[in-house]
C-alpha cells in the first residue's frame, strides 16, 4: 500500500465518534498521538497550541461539573461563533443534524429531544479523555488556524491507533469555564475541546456519516 493509499484509508476511516467506550487509553498511547499531532505546520513555526489533556477521573469530574455549569451560565465563548449560516453552508450544517437525530431515533421537530442529543456534548459522548485545546491570544485569527492544523493531525494520528476522537466547537462555547478549571489565563483564547476513546461500534450515534462536497464546488481553477 503506498503512502498516499494509507492517508486514504485513514481520511475515509476517520469519523466524528458520538458514542465511547468507557475504558480509559494508556498514557503512552495518549502521548503518542500527540507526538503526531505537534508535527503539525504552524505560521512561522509559532506553534501557538498548548493543549490540557485530562486524564479518566479529571474528565469524569470535569463532565460532572460541566454539565451543571451550562444550566446555569451562558455561553461565553473566547472567539467569536460564526455569524450566520447562510446558503449551502445552512444546508450542510441542517443535513448533518437531521442525519444524527435519524441515527438516534430523534424525530423531526421534537425539540426536548434534540436537546437532551445537544447535551451530549457536555457528557463529551461518554469520552473517558477530553483534550482542550487553546492559543496565544495575541496571535488572533492565525493561532486558531494553526490549532486547526494541530487538531486534525491530532484526530488523524488518533484514528491511526485505533483511538475515536470527536473535535467539539461546544465546548469552547463555555470558556470561562475551562479558564478556571484549567488556571488558563487571559493570554490564552480555548479553541476548542477533542473527547476521544475507543468508539462504541453498538451506539447508534455512530452508524451515520457526513459526505463531503464534490471538487466542483470548492475548487477554482484559474488559468
Amino acid at each position: 500500500m503506498t503512502r498516499t493509499e494509507v492517508l486514504q484509508q485513514l481520511l475515509d476511516a476517520r469519523h466524528s465518534c458520538r458514542g465511547f467506550l468507557p475504558q480509559p487509553l494508556p498514557r503512552e498511547t495518549i502521548e503518542r498521538i500527540l507526538g503526531l499531532a505537534q508535527k503539525g505546520a504552524s505560521w512561522c513555526n509559532a506553534q501557538p497550541w498548548q493543549v490540557h489533556v485530562l486524564s479518566a477521573d479529571a474528565t469524569e469530574q470535569a463532565r460532572n461539573a460541566l454539565l451543571q455549569h451550562v444550566e446555569t451560565e451562558a455561553a461565553d465563548p473566547d472567539i467569536a461563533f460564526p455569524e450566520a449560516y447562510v446558503g449551502v453552508y445552512s444546508d450542510r450544517r441542517r443535513e448533518c443534524a437531521w442525519r444524527l437525530y435519524g441515527a438516534v431515533g430523534v424525530a423531526r421537530g421534537d425539540r426536548v429531544a434534540s436537546a437532551v442529543q445537544a447535551r451530549e456534548n457536555f457528557r463529551f459522548f461518554g469520552a473517558p479523555h477530553v483534550a482542550i485545546v487553546s492559543s496565544e491570544a495575541k496571535l488572533g485569527t492565525y493561532g486558531a488556524v494553526d490549532c486547526g492544523a494541530f487538531v486534525s493531525n491530532f484526530m488523524l494520528g488518533a484514528q491511526s491507533m485505533g483511538v475515536a476522537t470527536i473535535a467539539q466547537a461546544a465546548l469552547a462555547a463555555y470558556s470561562p469555564f475551562w479558564h478556571e478549571r484549567l488556571g488558563l489565563g487571559a493570554d490564552r483564547k480555548v479553541v476548542c475541546g477533542i473527547s476521544f476513546g475507543l468508539e462504541d461500534p453498538a451506539h447508534p450515534a455512530n452508524a451515520f456519516r457526513t459526505d463531503r462536497a464534490g471538487l466542483t464546488e470548492v475548487m477554482n481553477w484559474v488559468d
